[in-house]
């Protein structure tokens, strides 16, 4: 394993040069082709099954924006979806998606191009940037008639069990959470209010299942949170997402030494620059395409991470298939997987991947495997 020091020395040079593998003659037959690439989009807004309350937060809708990235009458989908603390709308990705001119590239396998030079058309933006990112994959496992874990050289099997999340909410309607995930081995609870305990106990009342800890920032004392991640420990949790808020790191770093599960960063660990700042801080990384501005980068991070000694989350915001099938081709090389996001609504756009008894089963259509509803 390298050092952060020995890896911030080397650099990320040569980590994405084995990645994708894309077939010389596809890549050559499409350069020949005339065609040039037009990007679609349209705002979209997934209605919740119940309403959805974190530490900082609560909503029953999530806006989104869907894309289309067109290439010789074949159709790349993808999506950007912005919950409140993205700090995104539907106009600001209109407004960034409206400054992306892809009929300048002259191939959709110029993935490393395009995507580099969208990435520096204007700060943050990161779901907006995801949004193509992921209609490029699609696209480009179209045509080459591949799913996309297969273009990448991964394996279908065997893949993490995604969690189920639980909202905060009143125990009544916990419980009735609870037992509505009953078919899921993994459960995941979001904390940082005064009804902590009485979450995990309400739960426990339930289920014995193990569950995973989301306290996205809301915990502010580092002595408080050691001794709730202990009286959570006893009670069968098995990691904590943010216990405590992301720009306080030497606090962070004190509890990573004394907790008895790991401690994943979540809102502390937003893009690739961020990966090496992990170490001694965090015991894993959560990746989600909507913070990290896509596959491409996401992928880069899985393997930073490892290289690292990192353990790796496969996170989701509330998605439609779409984005949720895109980030489940990560899940082969990861720890865990957090994709229920389209479990959580009642108007999927898109039929992808499918999770059966909390097992996630891709699909073997080409790209990222999904076909729209709308």
């Amino acid at each position: 394993m390298l050092s952060r020091r020995s890896f911030l020395k080397k650099g990320f040079t040569g980590l994405w040069s084995t990645v994708p593998l894309l077939s010389h003659f596809h890549m050559k037959k499409v350069q020949n082709r005339k065609s040039t690439m037009v990007l679609r989009w349209q705002p979209y807004t997934l209605e919740l099954k119940h309403q959805f309350t974190i530490a900082v937060s609560s909503r029953k809708t999530t806006p989104i924006v869907l894309t289309e990235i067109e290439y010789d009458g074949v159709v790349g989908y993808g999506e950007a979806s912005l919950p409140p603390y993205l700090g995104e709308t539907q106009e600001s990705v209109g407004a960034f998606l409206s400054k992306v001119n892809l009929s300048q590239y002259t191939s959709p396998f110029e993935l490393e191009h395009i995507l580099s030079t969208i990435d520096k058309l204007a700060p943050g933006n990161t779901a907006a940037k995801a949004s193509i990112d992921i209609a490029l994959h699609d696209l480009v496992g179209k045509l080459l008639n591949r799913p996309l874990y297969q273009v990448w050289g991964f394996s279908n099997a065997p893949l993490p069990p995604t969690s189920f999340t639980i909202g905060i909410d009143t125990p009544r309607v916990v419980r009735e959470k609870t037992e509505e995930a009953h078919a899921y081995p993994l459960l995941k609870v979001k904390l940082g209010r005064e009804s902590d305990k009485e979450m995990i106990e309400t739960i426990r009342s339930v289920t014995g299942k193990p569950i995973t800890a989301d306290v996205n920032q809301g915990w502010n004392d580092k002595y408080y949170a050691l001794d709730m991640i202990h009286w959570l420990h006893d009670r069968g949790v098995i990691l904590i997402e943010q216990p405590l808020p992301k720009d306080r790191i030497d606090d962070l770093a004190w509890l990573y030494e004394r907790s008895p599960i790991p401690i994943i960063g979540d809102e502390g660990i937003q893009r690739l620059t961020d990966v090496p700042n992990a170490v001694g801080v965090y015991h894993g990384i959560n990746i989600k395409l909507m913070k990290c501005t896509g596959l491409r980068e996401a992928q880069r991070m899985l393997f930073v991470a490892r290289a690292l000694g990192l353990k790796v989350m496969i996170g989701c915001m509330t998605e439609t298939s779409c984005a949720i099938s895109a980030a489940a081709h990560l899940t082969p090389l990861a720890d865990w997987a957090d994709l229920d996001g389209a479990l959580l609504i009642s108007n999927d756009a898109f039929d992808g991947v499918k999770i059966h008894n909390g097992t996630i089963i891709f699909s073997e259509n080409p790209g990222i495997g999904v076909i729209k509803k709308i």
